[in-house]
């Protein structure tokens, strides 16, 4: 007999979300950030330099060795991502001349995150149709069916996923982490479809954990199928997954599908670790947490912020739902709490030991917005009231700000952000383009429509209570991504410094450099002409670029008697990006 849960749903709750607003809605948060900006400062260019050499690669004569080992400038990766830098290398190859490379590099990245989305909804259906997690059936009749809550629950946890604060800017990226975000969504789906379907969960799997190993994190792949094995193997009263299973083939049928899941899930586990370890991926590199206050006041800080508002719901559902919670620590797992608790554990261990900060704790929004969907049918009506009116203010302020900024970088009123932007940002000349400024006219009637809309007292949908959240995150990205779309470029790019630089070495020349990190020399191979060595002891180049943190350790590689300084280019927003140019003088 199943535990008993907290889920107290009537059938008029789970009403379906809209399919074509909830697809209109995906589409409106997923394209801001992939169309009409440049590459950004420092990872995002960092990875469409390696794609752009890998794309160079396959145009001209194929070298299979720099294909699994990219170089830039013959500087390796910082991560040991392949496939990311696959995707976009391949994009770029088969765009046509027209398209710009680094939008076609974005292209598989925007269906990665598309993919995201659409994983993390299925996953979170299927949890929410386990025995486990249905709501208490009702005396008299009027409680929700299964297909109907499970649909709900998944509107739910995707409106959670776009709602959570760290989700926005990483995913829009054409970095490993993003790549790694889609394939870890992947095995979530696949681990909590698997006892219920066979073909698509089983096609996610071997996409979503070889895409993971081959994205920079075999270890992770490796901890979660693992750990989803221990799971399927614990879990004892959730063999079938459905009732008409065990009606057509009983409890001999339920137990062979069981073993065919728990076998099949280890032999893909096993799988990728040989492969990880064929291609040399297995590199350790632990960091034990730091024991200063000053780490763990910055580590809690991004777990408030970059998961918001899915943390709170989460560990509401697990008070909710701690009697479910007891019996997974006693060996009865419920599916859909153990499942998710897997991926966010996992996540937050690769968050604190490993030193990649909000770019490993971006693995967990799918899973921990998968577990804030299971307190959506235990909120009361004033936990919903409390989140709809903080939702409501935080972001129609956030709202506010933005329009307030644009208009003072339009008219210098009012003056004080008019002189914030002059002040952070010299040199930014603003435009107006009556594009991006209807946008984001229509994303605030929309707003304003969906507050309206949220404030009617007949709105019983259990979903209701997300619906602000990720209405107003994805009108503040939204907002960014047109209003402020110019400045961020500004601000963000390498190609103010890359022209700088360009108008005074001319076309096409070469130079050496020395101390560049790998956005920079990504960006001056994209942004120019310039052919670009390292320097050395006997120059070969009249030109030299060096970044103002390494002009002390030139003497020890070059003889400055042959070096004139000539020109100092300026990153107005970061003064950390300066770049000196010299010219050779002397022989």
């Amino acid at each position: 007999m199943n535990q008993p849960t907290p889920a107290i749903v009537a059938q008029n709750a789970v009403r379906r979300l809209p399919r074509l607003a909830l697809w209109l809605f995906c589409l409106a948060y997923v394209l801001p950030g992939f169309v009409g900006r440049e590459p950004w400062k420092s990872a995002d260019m960092t990875a469409f330099g390696y794609m752009q050499t890998l794309a160079r690669n396959l145009s001209s004569e194929f070298n299979r060795g720099e294909w699994f080992n990219p170089q830039l400038l013959g500087v390796a990766p910082a991560t040991d991502a392949l496939l990311p830098y696959w995707l976009g290398a391949w994009a770029m190859h088969w765009a046509p001349a027209w398209v710009p490379p680094d939008f076609a590099a974005r292209i598989p990245f925007g269906l990665l995150l598309g993919l995201t989305l659409i994983a993390t909804w299925y996953g979170t259906y299927y949890l929410a149709r386990s025995p486990k997690a249905q709501p208490v059936p009702f005396a008299f009749g009027g409680e929700a069916n299964a297909p109907d809550y499970a649909r709900a629950i998944a509107d739910g946890a995707l409106l959670a996923l776009i709602a959570s604060l760290g989700l926005a800017q990483l995913s829009h990226e054409t970095t490993p982490a993003a790549a790694q975000l889609c394939f870890t969504a992947l095995s979530f789906y696949a681990f909590a479809a698997l006892p219920l379907r066979s073909i698509a969960p089983a096609i996610a799997a071997v996409v979503g954990l070889v895409g993971l190993a081959l994205s920079g994190g075999p270890t992770l792949a490796a901890l979660l199928g693992g750990g989803s094995v221990l799971i399927q193997l614990f879990d004892t009263r959730e063999r079938s997954g459905t009732a008409s299973e065990a009606m057509n083939g009983g409890e001999a049928q339920s137990l062979a599908r069981h073993a065919t899941v728990l076998w099949g899930v280890a032999a893909l586990t096993a799988a990728v670790a040989l492969v990880a370890s064929y291609l040399g991926l297995w590199r350790w590199r632990l960091e034990w947490p730091a024991a200063g206050a000053d780490h763990w006041r910055g580590m809690a800080r991004l777990l408030l912020w970059f998961t918001w508002p899915a943390w709170p719901l989460a560990v509401w559902t697990l008070y909710r739902w701690r009697r479910q919670l007891l019996q997974l620590l006693l060996g009865n797992p419920s599916r859909h709490l153990a499942l998710p608790l897997l991926f966010v554990g996992v996540a937050l261990g690769n968050t604190l030991l490993t030193g990649a900060g909000d770019r490993a704790l971006l693995l967990a929004l799918p899973a921990l917005a998968a577990l804030a969907a299971f307190a959506l049918p235990t909120l009361g009506r004033t936990v919903s009231a409390l989140v709809d009116w903080f939702t409501l203010l935080f972001f129609t302020g956030c709202a506010f700000t933005i329009w307030v900024v644009w208009i003072a970088m339009q008219t210098g009123i009012p003056p004080q952000p008019a002189a914030n932007v002059v002040r952070l940002a010299p040199g930014f000349v603003h435009s107006f383009l009556i594009a991006p400024f209807l946008i984001a006219v229509l994303a605030t009637l929309a707003w304003a429509w969906l507050v309206n809309w949220r404030v009617g007292r007949h709105r019983a949908a259990i979903w209701k209570s997300l619906v602000l959240p990720a209405g107003g995150a994805a009108l503040c990205w939204l907002l960014l991504m047109t209003l402020w779309l110019p400045l961020l470029d500004f601000a963000r790019s390498y190609s103010l410094m890359a022209r700088q630089i360009s108008s005074v070495v001319g076309d096409g020349p070469c130079v050496e450099t020395h101390g560049l990190d790998r956005g920079q020399i990504a960006a001056f191979q994209f942004h120019t002409t310039m052919k670009l060595r390292h320097a050395s002891a006997v120059a070969a180049c009249p030109w030299l670029l060096v970044d103002r943190d390494a002009v002390g350790t030139l003497p020890m590689v070059l003889n400055l008697k042959q070096w004139t300084p000539q020109y100092v280019s300026y990153r107005p927003s970061d003064k950390d990006d300066d770049v000196l140019l010299y010219r050779r003088t002397g022989k």
